[in-house]
């Protein structure tokens, strides 16, 4: 067998275990009449990021760290670029209040803890200690938050999605097997998808880092890509982004936490992660901000500049995986330039938006959102 064909398989026992499992755990846990807003909120989120941890402990056990830093890192990047843009162009996508205030500056807290902690070369055991007892405390507080909810919008999004389900021993049977087996399907998955992954590496001869930020980001993310687009569709107001940023805030918290705690000598951080990638997984989390602020709206235009940017940095990582003269250039340019103008750009638009003159308010108001 190929090692493209361990790559497909990999990706798709991925996709087809965390479909599973999500569909077995929120059954189990509505059958017991947990909130479905809890399920939205824990048992999905954990769920849409099973394939980043299972691929990230198999690649950190198997001595690929950069594997396993790079399926975080580029999981993350994609989840923002990739899906909340798609989702994003589908249709405008109104971002809860909560979010705003809290969640999204989370997850640019937790990205910029992943920048301090790799500061030394590596993130290490008490690192990962420190981000799993965070991802602790966010979950607590996500169960915490959820009881008083009390927008009947929000309410029924997740009602309908994860609404009450008739308790029966022989659906319970069935849950549980869709569960263990979603959660088989998730192993066997990341052992085809780092063999796959490390094969091409090193036919190729570039570092398996690249595959990581690439490939197996995509593959890994397709869970949440799923998820948002379908979201997006049924026009649901909360689900799309909240999927999004809180499955980055659990990539961060949950699976670098959880993997650099058990693997035997932490996760390594190349130099080049720590000065490229992980700024720009830090520059769009912060994006995020301002593009969330602005009319609590993301919309169209948004939604195709956050895509642009993630072509833009795809094609560096293809530049650098080929060694192109022009890479530190480009690279230099998106880092220090493109990105910081564009969040200063739509900081400026934000501010102008939420505290302009009483004429532009009007024209605003006169005009409508933008689509």
């Amino acid at each position: 067998m190929t090692a493209t064909m361990f790559l497909i398989l990999g990706i798709v026992f991925l996709v087809v275990g965390a479909d599973f499992l999500v569909r077995g755990a929120s059954n189990l846990a509505a059958m017991v009449r947990i909130s479905p807003l809890v399920i939205g909120l824990t048992v999905v989120a954990f769920g849409t990021s099973a394939p980043e941890l299972a691929v990230s402990l198999h690649a950190a056990f198997n001595d690929q760290s950069p594997l396993a830093v790079g399926n975080v890192v580029g999981s993350n990047i994609c989840n923002v670029l990739l899906i909340l843009g798609a989702s994003a162009l589908v249709a405008p996508l109104v971002v809860a209040q909560q979010l705003v205030r809290l969640d999204v500056p989370i997850m640019i807290g937790v990205s910029g803890l992943v920048f301090l902690f790799g500061l030394d070369g590596y993130i290490g055991t008490s690192d990962g200690v420190i981000l799993f007892i965070g991802g602790l405390v966010y979950t607590i507080f996500l169960l915490f938050q959820s009881r008083r909810e009390k927008n009947p919008e929000v309410q029924d999004e997740y009602a309908q999605e994860y609404g009450p389900k008739k308790f029966s021993w022989p659906k319970v049977s069935i849950e549980v097997l869709a569960f263990l087996g979603g959660m088989g399907f998730l192993v066997i998955g990341s052992q085809l998808l780092v063999r796959g992954a490390v094969t091409i590496a090193e036919a190729l001869e570039v570092n398996p880092l690249i595959i990581g930020l690439t490939i197996v980001a995509f593959g890994t993310s397709l869970p949440e890509l799923a998820t948002s687009i379908v979201a997006s569709f049924r026009g649901e107001r909360d689900i799309a982004v909240g999927n999004v940023v809180g499955s980055n805030i659990f990539n961060i918290l949950v699976v670098l936490g959880v993997t650099s705690a058990l693997a035997p000598n932490g996760i390594v951080i190349e130099q080049s992660v720590l000065a490229f990638d992980i700024p720009v997984m830090l520059g769009v989390a912060v994006m995020c901000f301002p593009i969330c602020f602005n009319d609590n709206l993301v919309s169209r235009w948004e939604g195709l500049l956050l895509l642009t940017y993630y072509l833009a940095y795809t094609l560096y990582l293809v530049m650098k995986s080929t060694e192109h003269d022009s890479t530190m250039m480009f690279g230099s340019a998106l880092k220090y330039v493109i990105v910081p103008l564009t969040i200063l750009g739509l900081t400026a638009i934000t501010l102008r938006s939420r505290f302009g003159s009483p004429r532009s308010k009007e024209l605003s108001s006169t005009h409508g959102p933008p689509n």
